[in-house]
């Protein structure tokens, strides 16, 4: 999730023209630069989590406790823990005019989007309907194939409304007649009654429909990498196993922590991630590291900094020399 601020702007500088567009590749750049430069219908899935426009500072501090008898805090009978803090990451959240800020991106969305090609954009309550209708205008709403829900059971709960817990995913694709929805790769999940089906059709399992029930990432799990936005990976998983085909390109230009990035080399695609917030390079640094073929362009993965625009070595990185 890229932030409306621009640093690494001039870093596109290093960022190849020409026909092809570089795989496995994680970009700091302004999104809508490194957009601009991308062929038109070379994209076959892009997958995207902009910033929901919450209106204030997104923080996540990774907290670890340890045995301490002098600790700071009780736990499991009676014994004491002293709590160490890890780090926190944050980014701004905060737009004066959300849609003006989306627009030019989603209007290059469509245009680098392959014939057949597929675009989730994962937001929440706030601005879904809003972008719904802008969408609709960019793409015509012949193309819009679904709104997926999102739904999951976690942390505190209003007492003064119905608590919200669920993201919204809308679903374009390029031609309503022509698009790619590998329904035998979906993952399958179990019936609720499955002594009411047989036990051929139990052991298979069923489709999701529209309505994804799945967890958040794990506190203590060992997906999690600390970025206050990060996706579980079975939610992408599923997008890049129904909407592309092995060996295709997968873009993601606000990719945050890089879980499209993961899935789609799980799964055997190529992957493009761009973003321009520091902090969510260095998450995908760590990340991606030891990773063979992944390429960053505008900054250094090893000491965890913007490479400097005029820097040899990340142009050649950028063309791949």
């Amino acid at each position: 999730m890229s932030t409306p601020s621009t640093p690494g702007a001039g870093i596109v500088s290093g960022f190849p023209d020409g026909p092809g567009v570089p795989t496995d590749t994680i970009v700091y750049a302004d999104n809508l630069a490194v957009l601009r430069r991308l062929p038109t219908g070379s994209v076959p899935l892009i997958y995207i989590d902009p910033p929901f426009n919450t209106g204030r500072t997104r923080t996540l501090t990774r907290l670890r406790t340890i045995r301490d008898p002098n600790g700071d805090r009780v736990g499991f009978q009676g014994r004491a823990y002293r709590t160490l803090r890890l780090g926190t990451q944050r980014y701004a959240d905060v737009f004066d005019d959300y849609l003006a800020f989306l627009e030019p991106r989603l209007v290059e969305a469509r245009r680098v989007l392959a014939p057949t090609g597929t675009l989730y954009v994962h937001l929440d309550y706030r601005e879904v309907h809003y972008v719904k209708v802008l969408l609709d205008g960019i793409f015509g709403r012949e193309c819009f194939l679904n709104e997926v829900i999102w739904a999951y059971d976690f942390g505190g709960r209003s007492t003064r409304r119905w608590p919200a817990k669920h993201d919204n995913i809308l679903v374009y694709v390029a031609s309503p007649r022509d698009y790619v929805f590998n329904v035998d790769a979906i993952d399958r999940i179990p019936y609720l009654a499955p002594g009411l089906v047989g036990p051929e059709k139990a052991a298979r399992g069923k489709l999701p429909t529209d309505t994804w029930w799945s967890t958040i990432v794990p506190t203590n799990g060992r997906e999690r990498t600390g970025y206050p936005t990060q996706k579980p990976l079975a939610i992408l998983r599923r997008i890049i196993a129904a909407s592309s085909r092995p060996g295709d390109l997968v873009l993601d230009f606000f990719a945050g922590s890089g879980t499209t990035g993961v899935a789609a080399r799980e799964l055997g695609r190529r992957f493009l991630l761009v973003d321009n917030n520091p902090e969510a390079l260095r998450v995908m640094a760590r990340r991606f590291a030891g990773m063979p073929g992944v390429r960053f362009v505008g900054f250094d993965p090893v000491a965890g900094v913007p490479a400097a625009p005029s820097d040899p070595a990340a142009s050649a990185e950028a063309a791949g020399e």
